[in-house]
């Protein structure tokens, strides 16, 4: 028997505006900086606490968004392997997070955003919901599922080959169109 295996990389299609804001923010953030620096050495000539407050606002303002702008350039990666499902997400394709995995065996439900059952599924209380996709037009396909006594829902934009395997590992009446 083969092994099933298909890995997909989600991108963005618009990437004009989130590269736009990554070069705001850098620019924000070497201005902060500077600022910053100049307080510095102000808080050092002259001791005041409004010169101490700018410092540490601007230093904080720089250093928040110095981590924050490679969410600008996300990426989602899900990889399928014989009934397993890998998901991570990609900062400026330089640092990967890992977001989870499981066994598409274990799910409840699952199907394309467009079918009934999915707005069933997201209009019961207490679902946490996980969106890791990133165009919103794109192939969208949900798994609901269960978890310790509590209801959760993973949205993802996975290819038609990938919804296909998938398909052949779910239970028989899990896969909701």
């Amino acid at each position: 028997m083969m092994d099933s295996f298909k890995e997909d990389v989600v991108v963005s299609r618009n990437r004009l505006l989130p590269n736009i804001l990554y070069a705001i923010c850098w620019v924000f953030i070497v201005a902060l900086g500077l600022f910053a620096l100049l307080s510095f050495e102000m808080v050092f000539a002259a001791f005041s606490v409004s010169t101490l407050l700018m410092l540490l606002l601007s230093g904080g303002a720089a250093f928040g968004l110095f981590l924050l702008k490679d969410n600008l350039k996300v990426e989602y990666e899900y990889t399928f392997t014989n009934g397993s499902l890998d998901f991570a997400k990609v900062m400026r394709s330089a640092r990967r997070k890992e977001l989870g995995s499981m066994n598409v065996q274990n799910v409840s439900a699952c199907g394309h955003v467009a079918h009934e059952s999915f707005r069933k599924f997201l209009s019961m209380p207490d679902v946490s919901k996980k969106n890791w996709f990133l165009n919103r037009d794109g192939n969208l396909f949900y798994f609901y599922y269960e978890k310790e006594n509590k209801k959760h829902m993973i949205i993802i934009e996975p290819s038609e080959e990938m919804v296909e395997m998938i398909r052949a590992y779910v239970p028989a009446g899990v896969y909701r169109g």
